[in-house]
C-alpha cells in the first residue's frame, strides 16, 4: 500500500482539520479523539494514521496508551507555503490592477 505523505492531502478532510484543531490544545489519546466525533474509532485511527505519516501529528507511547501531539513545525511549513501562495496572488492582482487602469486610460 503506498504510504500518503502529502500534508495538503492531509488536511484537505475536514475531519483531519478537526483534529487538529483538537490538538492545539494539547495531547490527546485516540479515543480522547473519538469521543468528539460521530465515527467509529477505526475511522479515526485511519485519519490519525494519515496526519501521522504526513508528520503533522506525532506518536508517543505514555504507558499502554498513545498520545497525540501536534507537529508545530510541520505546520509552519504550510504557513510558509501559503504565505508564498499569497504573495504570488497579490503579485497578480497588481498586474491585472495595471492592466485595467491601461484599459481605462486607453479607452475612445
Amino acid at each position: 500500500m503506498k504510504t500518503r505523505r502529502d500534508v495538503f492531502q492531509a488536511i484537505a478532510d475536514p475531519t483531519r482539520r478537526a483534529i487538529i484543531m483538537l490538538l492545539t490544545v494539547g495531547a490527546l489519546t485516540p479515543n480522547a479523539i473519538a469521543d468528539h466525533f460521530n465515527s467509529s474509532r477505526q475511522a479515526v485511527s485511519k485519519h490519525l494514521q494519515i496526519l501521522t505519516e504526513c508528520e503533522i501529528v506525532n506518536q508517543e507511547q505514555q504507558g499502554r496508551e498513545i498520545h497525540y501531539h501536534l507537529n508545530a513545525d510541520k505546520m509552519k511549513d504550510i504557513e510558509k507555503w501559503l504565505e508564498q501562495f499569497k504573495q504570488l496572488l497579490a503579485k497578480r492582482f497588481e498586474q491585472l490592477d495595471t492592466v485595467l487602469e491601461q484599459l481605462k486610460l486607453n479607452r475612445p
